[in-house]
């Protein structure tokens, strides 16, 4: 086989591959709501008809209650500073978006004559990975 084949049989399967993520990562977004909803509607007739667990083919269903909270949009920096202030500050983690970083870092290199700014040396990895693109030919 030639370099030529190699490369065409290669693109085939990165192809295919690509396609079938695509539709496994679709179908998982499906299972996602058709579980939410499901969970949901047993939950609810379990609380209407005051059943608190079954079982059904061997398999236990217990009614739980679970409580979530999640930060007022506009008011996280508040929620942090009194997270820290009442000494819950080991709640509080500070994140950077990884494609962010990568963009900023690209465009700190290109602002420092294609070198990593000194104040950034050490404190972030930079490396190369060559990947291959794939898109619809346009027609002509």
């Amino acid at each position: 086989m030639d370099n030529s084949e190699k490369m065409f049989e290669l693109a085939d399967r990165l192809k295919a591959l690509r396609d079938e993520k695509k539709d496994t990562e679709q179908r998982v977004k499906e299972l996602n709501a058709a579980l939410d909803e499901t969970d949901a509607a047993l939950a609810q007739l379990m609380t209407d008809t005051e059943t608190q667990n079954f079982t059904r083919s061997g398999t236990m269903f217990c009614l739980t209650n679970t409580t979530r909270a999640s930060a007022t949009a506009d008011r996280k920096d508040e929620l942090f500073k009194a997270l820290r202030a009442e000494g819950y500050g080991g709640l509080v983690y500070e994140t950077v978006n990884a494609n962010s970083l990568s963009a900023f870092v690209r465009e700190q290199i290109s602002e420092n004559g294609d070198v990593l700014p000194d104040w950034l040396e050490g404190l972030v990895s930079v490396f190369e990975k060559a990947t291959v693109g794939v898109r619809k030919a346009t027609r002509k």
